[in-house]
């Protein structure tokens, strides 16, 4: 066995190596967060309506992701993936800290959406080099960890970025999370080593080698279509589809709901996101947790756990939304149970990804699943819920948002059905092979 291949030898190595990727995640959501936070003073100071509000701090940031996302995971692919996540970190924090200078809205937007480089090139790429670090038994729990980054991001923008905000203002509060997160990238540079890419093999057979001109970096015609054509990847893809539109409406508009609907203040609404937060953060370990083990038995639970999750988290939440206002208690623990079980599907889901495509095509496949995100689930899933709520304004007694966020929760039904195909497909397919390919320089 090499040494570069000895557990024990590995172990330390892997483990700084994901706590440093975690630390720039967690970062790069605080940092993706924090302008919800600060969003009071931005808009009192730049004379902001709530659309022209909505258009600095989501649309530019998901179009900007949209655009750009595929071509950087196809970089992450092809070259040394450290520096990619070190240099697209790096670069979301110095945008995020220049939008502290920004004197008007349009430069402020313009900064924001620049913040998108940090996730389309960090994310795709730290994924892929947790699947070079990590044997397959281990994946799940690996990318669990990882993946939490976002839940511990969102809290800490939620917290630290409101007291700092109330202190010293929102330009100091965007300069201190973007010079932070400078620091961490350069960290990451010079503290961690790029893992021997597909040292652990794929359960797919690896599709046709890549047509594009050697050294070029444009995403060839076969990228994206190679991981479609995976009927496992394909299905995947799908049900996180249905699982963001699902999970981002709910998350977007249950702050309002428990206001509305429950009588709750802004603080105690904020009390119960926070929460509901920490279940998911919980509930997404303890599934890679517990996926790790049960594939030991059967491969199929790799599937068979988000399945799972789902099957409770849907009932969970409507009960959630059933509930008559006053009911502020039983709330509290059925939104709870809800966030714990619907996180089941996102690190066993992107382990799954990383099995069955080949290591030469991983930050694409991760990529397709967070453009989803940022453009279906962050940008459709929340906007078509207020337009359901609209609709409904007048028709049902008591408040419309409660049949608009039942309909969403129902695509959760989706979701397990894709996993549930992806299921099927992957049976028979778990066997590892080698497909290791060499790291190009940068």
């Amino acid at each position: 066995m090499a040494a570069n291949d000895d557990p024990l030898q590995r172990a330390p190595r892997a483990r700084v190596t994901l706590l440093m990727l975690t630390a720039l995640s967690t970062l790069a959501f605080m940092d993706r967060q924090i302008l919800a936070v600060l969003l009071v003073p931005v808009k009192a100071e730049f004379g902001l309506t709530d659309l022209q509000a909505g258009l600095v701090t989501g649309l530019g940031f998901a179009l900007t992701f949209g655009l750009i996302g595929v071509p950087l995971g196809r970089v992450a692919d092809r070259h040394e993936r450290r520096r990619l996540v070190a240099w697209c970190r790096g670069i979301g924090g110095a945008l995020a800290a220049l939008g502290a200078v920004a004197g008007s809205a349009w430069m402020l937007a313009f900064t924001r959406a620049g913040t998108a480089v940090s996730d389309a090139g960090g994310a795709p790429a730290s994924m892929s080099m947790i699947a070079d670090l990590y044997p397959p038994h281990e994946r799940s729990r690996a990318m669990s960890l990882y993946t939490a980054g976002a839940t511990l991001g969102s809290l800490l923008a939620l917290l630290g970025g409101a007291w700092l905000a109330q202190r010293h203002g929102w330009r100091v509060t965007l300069a201190t999370v973007g010079l932070v997160s400078m620091a961490a990238a350069l960290a990451l540079r010079f503290s961690v080593h790029e893992p021997l890419r597909g040292r652990f093999g794929s359960a797919a057979v690896p599709p046709p080698a890549s047509t594009a001109a050697p050294g070029s970096s444009a995403v060839p015609r076969g990228a994206v279509g190679a991981v479609w054509a995976d009927a496992v990847a394909r299905w995947l893809i799908v049900a996180a589809a249905f699982a963001l539109l699902a999970g981002y409406s709910f998350g977007v508009w249950n702050f309002a709901y428990l206001m509305r609907s429950h009588g709750l203040s802004s603080t105690g609404a904020g009390a119960v996101t926070g929460l509901s937060a920490l279940g998911s953060l919980v509930g997404g370990i303890v599934a890679g947790t517990l996926t790790d083990r049960l594939v030991r038995r059967n491969p199929r639970w790799q599937m068979g756990v988000p399945i799972v999750g789902m099957g409770i988290a849907l009932p969970a939440g409507l009960a959630y939304l059933a509930l008559a206002p006053g009911t502020a208690a039983w709330a509290v623990l059925a939104v709870t149970v809800f966030s714990f079980f619907i996180s089941f599907w996102v690190a066993p889901t992107y382990a799954a990804l990383s099995l069955v495509v080949p290591a030469e095509r991983r930050a694409v496949a991760n990529a397709m699943v967070m453009i989803v995100g940022a453009v279906g689930g962050s940008g459709i899933g929340p906007v078509l819920t207020g337009a359901l709520s609209d609709a409904f304004a007048g028709r049902v007694d008591g408040d419309p948002l409660r049949p608009a966020l039942a309909i969403m929760l129902t695509l959760l039904l989706g979701a397990a059905a894709a996993l549930a195909l992806a299921m099927r497909a992957y049976a028979g397919r778990h066997a590892p092979v080698p497909p290791a390919s060499r790291v190009l320089p940068a």
